[in-house]
């Protein structure tokens, strides 16, 4: 496709304004129910996995925040870690909550039946607030495991009614500048009903929590089939849509490279974010990883990842809406397709080669990572100790 000068230069300033947030977790070791496979070099606490996200936002110039997990990330002094992310020339991200890897939680978190688990889990995310405080995050991600495996286990319209209540509390905690952003999950743990299953129930939680409240779409934790740019569309429409949390499945919630599975989806979706006009920062979606780099190296993986979807992006920019508008009023079916495809196809390689130079960068984020040796300098340094992976 053509594409002149002035929109070219438009596309391209875009694209150096998009951040992406890297996920801490993405760099320990993970693995499957079956084995985790230990890697050399792997991060052993969360200031070392502060280092190894600098090197992703080092050659690819869009990843300048890294998001915490609690209390996988738990340290003594959060400021500490903060001025220890910003001499790297990143910064602490989005707070990540846990209440499902506890005993307790075992028939649920905050939709538990017993009063003590309830209150057990909330001052788990209240204390999660108090974290945004020290280090300056804007969004509390809530996922819950909560869910039930047998029909009459527990009452669902009680669950939903505890679930509510805590959201309501922790909105009543969240300060001017923060907020709460909930992600829904299919199925798993729970397998007959989970509290939080579906956009529709976010969303319908997130309204009657309060304004500060948005949904979040992990882009595996849907069916076969599901059209998720509807959702992004629908959550965008009702100015509900917190953020993502990119990533690709081939069966479930797999947790692959974003971009790996279906490309097309992603950049479908990525079409739906730029056409509303949601790249925009003001906007308020948050554009993060959540993936588990099972057997490729971590700080490669992150960096594909990264630049899979800065090329979704950059089509879904080069989209010709004057076009796609005419022949969507006029009926044009094949006409209007035709607009989707032909930015789909495009080689914007070439294009993003020339925004990473633009910003200092090599043009070849992964073969300028290989070529700085720090794959070798951590497999050195790093020996002893205890390498993260899930849970630490």
């Amino acid at each position: 496709m053509t594409v002149t000068a002035p929109e070219r230069a438009s596309v391209e300033a875009t694209l150096r304004s998009q951040r992406i947030e890297l996920p801490s977790w993405a760099f320990g070791n993970s693995g499957t129910r079956f084995k985790v496979f230990a890697q050399q070099g792997v991060p052993r606490d969360p200031y070392e996995k502060i280092a190894d996200a600098a090197q992703v936002h080092r050659y690819t110039g869009v990843a300048p925040t890294v998001a915490l997990h609690i209390p996988w990330d738990r340290v003594d002094d959060y400021g500490d870690l903060a001025r220890h992310a910003s001499d790297l020339g990143v910064a602490l991200g989005t707070i990540n909550s846990n209440v499902f890897q506890d005993d307790d939680y075992m028939l649920g978190s905050v939709c538990n039946p017993d009063p003590r688990v309830r209150r057990k889990a909330l001052d788990h995310l209240l204390a999660c607030i108090d974290i945004m405080d020290a280090t300056g995050s804007r969004d509390l991600k809530l996922w819950f495991s909560d869910g039930t495996n047998y029909p009459g286990q527990d009452d669902i319209r009680a669950r939903q009614d505890r679930l509510a209540e805590a959201l309501a509390a922790v909105h009543a905690r969240l300060g001017p500048e923060q907020r709460m952003v909930l992600e829904y999950k299919l199925f798993e743990p729970a397998f007959y009903t989970m509290d939080v299953p579906d956009w529709g129930t976010a969303y319908l939680q997130c309204v009657a929590a309060g304004p500060k409240a948005k949904v979040v779409v992990d882009t595996g934790h849907h069916a076969p089939g599901t059209n998720i740019e509807f959702i992004v569309a629908s959550l965008l429409r009702a100015g509900r849509l917190g953020g993502f949390d990119f990533n690709s499945r081939f069966y479930a919630d797999d947790d692959l490279m974003v971009g790996a599975a279906d490309p097309f989806q992603l950049f479908r979706i990525m079409h739906e974010v730029v056409s509303a006009g949601a790249l925009d920062p003001e906007v308020g979606v948050a554009f993060m990883l959540d993936q588990c780099h099972n057997i490729e190296p971590k700080i490669p993986g992150q960096i594909r990842s990264v630049m899979n979807v800065q090329e979704a992006t950059a089509k879904a920019l080069l989209v010709d809406a004057t076009a796609l508008a005419a022949a969507q009023s006029s009926g044009d079916v094949l006409g209007a397709h035709a607009v989707l495809m032909d930015a789909f196809a495009t080689d914007v390689r070439p294009l993003l080669a020339d925004v990473r130079s633009g910003l200092g960068l090599d043009p070849d984020p992964i073969a300028a990572y290989a070529r700085s040796g720090y794959a070798r300098e951590i497999a050195a340094a790093r020996v002893g100790g205890q390498q993260a992976g899930w849970g630490a």
